[in-house]
């Protein structure tokens, strides 16, 4: 049987076609626009969104045979904001995860509302980003649109509504809303009736791996499929990608090293850090997973190179940053060129470079780079260890995990193995695996997880620069705290 993995990314849909092992044999690319109407505004339409993907599952399974597509899931863009009325018309285009127009409903929830009450309620505070924001903001601007709302959704769940009629979203996504009860997975009444919403319009909850409904009948005949294929309800693409990199169970990590940077971090119990400087999310295996989001990883290794050195020979410049160096560097980067999120939630941080002398070289302030992104994920780390979890290995992925010198970089900063996995499509291949579980192919996500994913490669920590990195992980630490009251200042 065939298993359809549905990645509802910002710039395209990526589908993805995978059999019963495991084995992708198709994957297609549907692009959409996105519309910036307003500086600092990200939208999108969900119906260009459900055309790519009709568009997508008819060439993804052409050459195929269509009556084996058992089931299809999802991983979706997080928070986006879509709402339809009672005839359910699109009433304004979604409202992305990237907008950021509801500072001052933001500031709103957590000033007034207060964060104490929020993280009690949703086990979260308020970020521009989320969804519960979008809807104040709707309901303070756009107060027309608000009394015509019937449901709302989130973006991967209005590709689930077209297919099945289900008005449904799974506990992952449900998690970014700022609306939903993590620690009990059911609406919160509080932010019910902070945002001026009611139960109804709000869609029912399901585990990741359950099944939401089957296509509809027209719809089915469209594509050519079955109208028994089943819909799984699917998850927000950090949970998807998480699945989809064998990241579940307890106690399992993966760091992502894109253009931003993330650390997962799934758990068998509920946990908030006193703080909230990590994310509290439901996840897609049925449990739970913490979360820290750096805004600048991988980015800031292209910026020093491409932007201030005006090269893009990552390989030549890395080779000069020989073993002798690491864990002995004696200037700081600070990582923080778009303002940091985890876990210092601070817009106003800036990137920094600090303990330059004149006999530094360019071979210096490049490990400065790399160190300080590692140093910056370990600040996650170190909060998730806090709340008693022991991680003990990492799966590490992303265009930054490509250099060797940066894996054994981090291997040795987090003193934790680091796994290189056998496929990195991500959310598809989550989104595929938990179509398999809903379908009944595998008994659970882990077990899924366990048959599926493979390691390629690992690299353990070296006992020596393990320890002379920790040195300077506890002085780079200090760094952010002292410097902090001159962000304001200066940005």
């Amino acid at each position: 049987m065939y298993y359809v993995g549905i990645d509802l990314g910002t710039s395209a849909v990526k589908l993805l076609l995978m059999e019963g092992t495991g084995k992708i044999t198709n994957i297609v690319s549907k692009e959409y626009p996105l519309y910036f109407p307003n500086p600092g505004w990200s939208e999108q339409k969900p119906e260009d969104w459900w055309s790519a993907v009709k568009e997508g599952l008819k060439e993804l399974t052409k050459d195929y045979d269509k009556s084996q597509v058992a089931g299809i899931s999802f991983g979706g863009q997080m928070h986006g904001l879509v709402i339809l009325d009672a005839d359910d018309n699109v009433i304004r285009p979604a409202i992305l995860w990237n907008d950021g127009r509801t500072q001052d409903e933001t500031d709103y929830l957590n000033q007034e509302i207060g964060k104490e009450n929020l993280s009690k309620y949703t086990a979260n505070i308020a970020f521009t980003g989320f969804t519960a924001p979008k809807i104040l903001w709707v309901k303070n601007k756009e107060p027309e649109n608000f009394a015509k709302i019937s449901k709302i959704m989130l973006p991967k769940d209005y590709i689930a509504y077209k297919l099945t009629g289900s008005f449904c979203t799974d506990v992952s996504d449900a998690s970014g809303m700022l609306l939903f009860d993590v620690e009990h997975k059911c609406w919160s009444q509080e932010m019910m009736d902070i945002c001026g919403i009611a139960a109804n319009q709000l869609a029912k909850i399901y585990e990741s791996y359950e099944v939401v409904g089957t296509l509809k009948p027209e719809i089915a005949a469209e594509l050519g499929f079955s109208a028994q294929v089943k819909v799984a309800a699917g998850a927000g693409d950090n949970a998807a990608a998480a699945v989809g990199t064998g990241t579940v169970g307890d106690g399992m990590c993966n760091i992502s090293l894109g253009t931003s940077g993330t650390i997962f971090i799934s758990s068998k119990n509920f946990g908030v850090d006193q703080n909230n400087a990590l994310h509290s999310f439901a996840h897609a295996d049925g449990k739970y997973h913490l979360m820290g989001c750096m805004l600048s990883a991988a980015s800031c290794n292209k910026w020093w190179m491409e932007d201030i050195l005006h090269t893009n020979n990552f390989a030549e410049d890395q080779a000069a940053i020989t073993d002798d160096k690491l864990g002995n560097n004696h200037v700081y980067f600070l990582p923080y060129l778009m303002g940091e999120r985890s876990p210092h939630n601070d817009a106003n941080a800036r990137g920094t470079f600090i303990g330059m002398t004149m006999d530094n070289t360019r071979a210096d302030l490049y490990q400065a780079v790399l160190e300080g992104v590692a140093f910056a994920i370990r600040d996650s780390f170190e909060v998730a260890k806090s709340l008693g979890i022991h991680i003990e290995a990492s799966k590490i992925c992303g265009g930054g995990a490509k250099s060797p010198l940066w894996r054994k970089i981090f291997a040795n900063v987090l003193n934790i193995r680091l796994d290189l996995i056998e496929s990195e499509e991500g959310p598809g291949y989550g989104g595929a695996i938990l179509a398999a579980v809903a379908c009944g192919e595998y008994a659970s996500v882990e077990n899924a997880a366990a048959k599926l994913i493979k390691v390629v490669d690992s690299v353990e920590p070296d006992k020596e620069l393990a320890a002379r990195y920790e040195e300077r992980y506890r002085k780079f630490a200090q760094i952010y705290p002292t410097v902090k009251q001159l962000f304001p200042k200066i940005s």
